[in-house]
């Protein structure tokens, strides 16, 4: 056997490596390229290729989020930048959640996207490590009662407002997806689809989907029959079947129901 594959086996088997390429952080991924690349084994050569394969998509994704600060790049000059976005409008029962972020400007956090691009692992994992690292972050929701007192456009600016209210430091900067808010006296930039353009809308969006559906997980525990741990609250078939067979629960919006249900 050839003298430099025998102490390539000594010093490092297969397995080991490995395992290393399991543990390792992509940001980490040219020192174990550079470690290995000259080790001739067949098994080595294809972990190499494969981290060779990460650290392209590592690439993509620093260069994908740089992308995504085009306004808070634009804004810098305000000052404090918040992002803002809701969840919950659509379904038919449970609140309207509302995420107000600021993130530190020389924010690093990769894979943020709209969070319904992002599976429910990747938001959790995101949820945590926004919440670790954001400079504030505050939370607004209007209940179903209320969304049904004022209508569901009313009720999301009230979260909104209420998101705002609690940052601290105040904001100088709003980022809004989609929307102005009323009754606001901080500037506001409404940017269509701001989920997927702004890391900060990004963020909040993220934010605001985890809380509402760990509340409505907690909802399903209370209130069963409607599996609101699986929908959410929004309108699947199982959800409507059950809705007719067994009526509204407590936390259903009165006003989004009326078709399902008799008065």
């Amino acid at each position: 056997m050839d003298e430099k594959i025998i102490m390539q086996e000594k010093n490092h088997r297969i397995s080991d490596i490995k395992e290393e390429l399991k543990s390792i952080q992509d940001g980490k991924l040219d020192g174990f390229i550079k470690k290995y690349d000259e080790d001739t084994r067949s098994g080595v050569v294809k972990l190499v290729d494969t981290a060779k394969k990460r650290m392209e998509k590592y690439e993509d994704e620093l260069l994908r989020t740089e992308n995504l600060k085009k306004y808070e790049k634009q804004y810098k000059d305000y000052g404090y930048i918040c992002g803002i976005d809701e969840v919950g409008r659509g379904p038919l029962a449970g609140p309207v959640v509302a995420c107000a972020v600021i993130l530190p400007v020389d924010c690093d956090i990769l894979y943020i996207n709209d969070s319904k691009k992002l599976s429910a692992k990747k938001r959790n994992e995101l949820y945590d490590v926004i919440m670790e690292k954001a400079v504030s972050v505050g939370i607004g929701m209007a209940s179903h009662e209320r969304i049904d007192e004022i209508n569901i456009l009313q009720a999301t600016y009230e979260a909104m407002r209420q998101a705002v209210s609690k940052l601290k430091p105040r904001p100088d900067i709003l980022l809004n997806d989609a929307v102005t808010i009323p009754e606001v006296d901080i500037k506001q930039v409404p940017i269509i689809k701001g989920d997927a353009k702004s890391i900060s809308i990004g963020a909040a969006s993220i934010v605001a989907k985890v809380t509402r559906d760990r509340m409505m997980v907690e909802y399903d525990s209370m209130f069963p029959g409607y599996d609101f741990a699986s929908n959410k609250g929004y309108g699947s078939a199982e959800h409507i079947a059950a809705l007719k067979e067994i009526g509204p629960s407590p936390i259903h919006r009165k006003t989004f129901i009326k078709n399902f249900v008799n008065d």
